[in-house]
């Protein structure tokens, strides 16, 4: 007996699951559509396999099985006692490993033959499904079905994504499962999607859709009704508009409306986009194109408010690296808070796989000689530094070819700093760069483009000739320093930061006493540092900071300095130009008080003003701190390095030009439903449009809230700012719910460089909280830029 109930054989086959749960009311249809019905990968995640979640020694078996639509998992699990089947989406899946190639299976996956194992990694901050099938041909063939169903539905324009969405509502809201709906599940399925129709208006659209007159909606009526739900009044309009009484779009006159989106467009190119997205043949062979067309152009990746010329790389990377912003981790290895979270080698995995191009490591003592990271005299949990390297060297150039930054928090002795040398060396092998490069001027940095391949270790160097004996004395830890320098002048903070720092000072003595017991091996004088680890710093030379007129005067490229954010700020409001030309010449990086026991972060964007290139956040924390940073590296591939603006390069360069943006926030589709547990609740959507720059540009409005309706809500509502440093500026676009006795709702947000955004009618395709898709949730807006 396991708990109190007896333990599954392992021969017992886990219930399937009940009529209905396999899928929607036509079997096939998707993979119909996918071009999949006869593959057979699919063909056995359809049947169901037997699995084995590993999470810990013990790993429990459960049924995973494909549903119809292509695009959920079915599995079934027990909590206490009681059967609870649980899905999850395809499309939030991130990526599929095959093997032990995830730190749950390297740790808790040795039972099982490698072969067997796959790892499924989901998007935004959900944790990995490590599993392990009975057989190696199982495991085959859910690595490859999976990745062919993601390469699929990736591939899937935006009307399509419809389709999937109102069908998987309609298999939901068919309670008894009998492929037909009566009037009552259609009420139920309107509030699933956040509509709150009037009876009335709901049961004349039901009628006039139930051509077979027996009160039930089947096949191509349920399609009808769907589709009439699906119809988007102000597209219609819009077409119209340019259309006129024909309804029907010429080349000549779909270049018109390319023209007044802001693009320079050829009959040619016309042509090509009536090729493209008009559906009817007829249509499309005479170059016409229809609403459809239309709709389809609109909701593609052309009709997107993001430039996709800024989906790649299109900015000059020749220049030093001083002159960009790179993305940057502070943490790196925390999965949740820095005072009981979990350290991951996932978590360093992530962060590179989103672009981060500057990760953290906090090396400490360990056992056996081994140096582990963690955050030190904390609660958190260890990992192997050697671990870490392996997995950089795994995932450091899969999302981006531009160098990775480590900076190094050394807390080792001696001994344990050779072995983290002798680690980087093996494991990065030629990646790690360990002399300055050849014919490189020394009075520069290089490119991003020069160490395209390369890992960069940022710490302290030791003086040249290492003619010094063994265990030579370095000057201190700049970020130890730094954090020893903000105790001693705390008392001379101004006024306004006094109470916020007594706080931290009660935050900290509390943490000091409740953690007496969990201090770390004892390191050794942590203010040496080995031959060994000094050979490998080139160009991120960890140096106390030296003051802005020293720093200005002598300047040293390959030297950099760490700021707190209080520092930094306190920087920028008494010597804001300096420090903008201290980081026109190196490199600076920034990092939140060490005093702030939820990892939260702090604006990146007054960081950003003054030019400072490393502005490190905790990327395990969601908020509007880290959506600016994932706006601010959108901007150039994801990269990982945005170049920042002529201003911030060069003292010389006059300054930016004056801008007005107007942004008429026109409709909102398919928002989702807050909360899934209450029928009657649907939202009550507004949108906020945010502007993060300089301080004189920094600015929000909003729309009204219109009352109980998710599915298109229509504003007509437009929002004008103006910006005097439009190049610095981020646009977050924000829907909320209202509430009027509490705080409103998060719904979805999306987040991009004003320098990315395209004028015209555009669609903005929403993101949750953690950065993962809503689709199909879009807004629908027109913007107009204009210089003065």
């Amino acid at each position: 007996m396991i708990c109190g109930r007896r333990a599954r054989s392992g021969t017992e086959q886990p219930r399937p699951p009940p009529d209905g749960a396999g899928g929607p009311r036509r079997a096939g249809r998707a993979f119909r559509k996918m071009g999949l019905t006869e593959d057979e990968d699919i063909q056995l995640m359809l049947r169901g396999s037997l699995l084995r979640k590993v999470k810990s020694r013990r790993a429990k078996e459960r049924l995973y099985r494909l549903q119809e639509d292509g695009m959920t998992v079915w599995f079934e699990r027990r909590f206490r006692r009681t059967p609870s089947k649980q899905i999850f989406s395809v499309m939030h899946i991130e990526g599929v490993r095959q093997g032990h190639q995830s730190e749950g299976l390297r740790k808790y996956g040795g039972s099982f033959p490698e072969r067997h194992c796959f790892t499924i990694v989901f998007k935004g901050k959900r944790k990995n499904l490590d599993l392990a099938a009975r057989g190696e041909e199982d495991a085959q063939h859910w690595v490859q079905g999976l990745t062919k169903l993601m390469a699929r539905l990736q591939a899937m324009n935006q009307r399509e994504k419809l389709d999937h969405w109102i069908h998987g509502i309609l298999q939901r809201a068919d309670k008894n499962k009998d492929n037909k709906m009566c009037f009552q599940e259609v009420k139920s399925m309107l509030r699933m999607i956040n509509i709150d129709m009037n009876d009335i208006y709901a049961y004349k659209l039901f009628k006039e859709c139930d051509h077979s007159g027996d009160e039930r909606l089947e096949g191509r009526e349920l399609e009808e009704f769907c589709r009439r739900l699906l119809r988007r009044p102000e597209l219609e309009e819009l077409f119209g508009h340019y259309s006129g009484e024909d309804c029907v779009l010429s080349a000549e006159e779909l270049r018109e409306f390319l023209r007044d989106q802001g693009e320079e467009a050829t009959l040619r190119q016309a042509c090509a986009i009536i090729h493209a997205h008009e559906l009817n043949e007829k249509a499309r062979q005479q170059d016409l194109m229809m609403l459809d067309g239309f709709m389809m152009y609109l909701l593609s990746a052309a009709g997107d408010i993001l430039n996709q010329e800024h989906t790649k790389v299109h900015q000059d990377m020749s220049q030093p690296l001083c002159h960009y912003f790179i993305s940057s981790s502070h943490n790196t290895y925390l999965t949740h808070n820095q005072i009981g979270g979990t350290s991951s080698t996932e978590a360093y995995v992530r962060a590179l796989m989103t672009g981060c191009r500057c990760v953290e490591l906090d090396c400490w003592e360990g056992a056996d000689g081994e140096p582990v990271i963690y955050h030190g005299h904390t609660l958190t949990s260890k990992i192997l530094f050697r671990d870490v390297i392996e997995s950089i060297r795994d995932y450091a150039f899969k999302r981006s070819p531009y160098p990775v930054i480590l900076s190094l928090e050394n807390h080792c002795g001696l001994e344990q700093q050779a072995t983290m040398a002798r680690h980087m060396k093996a494991i990065l092998g030629d990646m790690l760069l360990t002399q300055p490069l050849d014919g490189q001027d020394p009075d520069n940095l290089p490119s991003p483009e020069q160490l395209k391949g390369k890992v960069l270790v940022k710490g302290k160097k030791l003086p040249e000739p290492w003619g010094e004996p063994r265990g030579v004395t370095a000057a201190p830890d700049p970020e130890e320093e730094e954090k020893e320098e903000e105790k001693k002048e705390e008392e001379e903070e101004e006024e306004v930061e006094e109470e916020e720092e007594e706080e931290e000072r009660l935050q900290e003595r509390s943490s000091q006493r409740s953690l007496q017991e969990i201090q770390p091996l004892q390191a050794k004088d942590a203010s040496q540092v080995a031959p060994e680890l000094s050979a490998v710093v080139v160009y991120c030379q960890a140096v106390p900071f030296p003051g802005l007129a020293q720093a200005l005067q002598h300047p040293r490229p390959c030297e950099m300095s760490s700021f707190s954010e209080r520092k930094a700020r306190r920087l920028i409001k008494e010597a804001g130009p300096a420090f903008v030309r201290y980081n026109a010449r190196q490199l600076s990086r920034v990092y939140p008080l060490g005093l702030k026991m939820n990892s939260s972060n702090y604006n990146p964007q007054e960081m950003w003003n003054a030019g400072c290139q490393l502005v490190a956040l905790n990327f395990q924390t969601p908020g509007y701190e880290m959506d600016l940073n994932a706006g601010r590296f959108l901007g150039n591939g994801c990269c990982g390095y945005v170049l920042k603006p002529p201003f911030l390069r060069s003292p010389h360069v006059e300054g930016p030009r004056c801008l007005v943006l107007h942004i008429r926030v026109i409709t909102a589709q398919q928002l989702p439903k807050l909360n899934q547990e209450k029928r009657s609740s649907i939202v009550d959507p507004f949108v906020r449009v945010e502007i993060h720059g300089v301080p004189a540009d920094c600015s929000k409005q909003q729309t009204g809230y219109r009352t109980n309706n998710g599915f298109n809500p229509r504003w007509e509502e437009t929002l004008t700012f103006q910006l005097q440093a439009p190049e610095l500026a981020l646009v977050r676009f924000v829907v909320e719910d209202h509430d009027s006795t509490s705080c409103n709702d998060f719904v979805g947000q999306f987040t991009l460089p004003l320098a990315s955004m395209r004028e015209g009618y555009r669609h903005i395709h929403l993101l949750s909280k953690d950065g993962a898709s809503l689709s199909p949730a879009t807004l629908f807006v027109h913007v107009k830029c204009k210089r003065l």
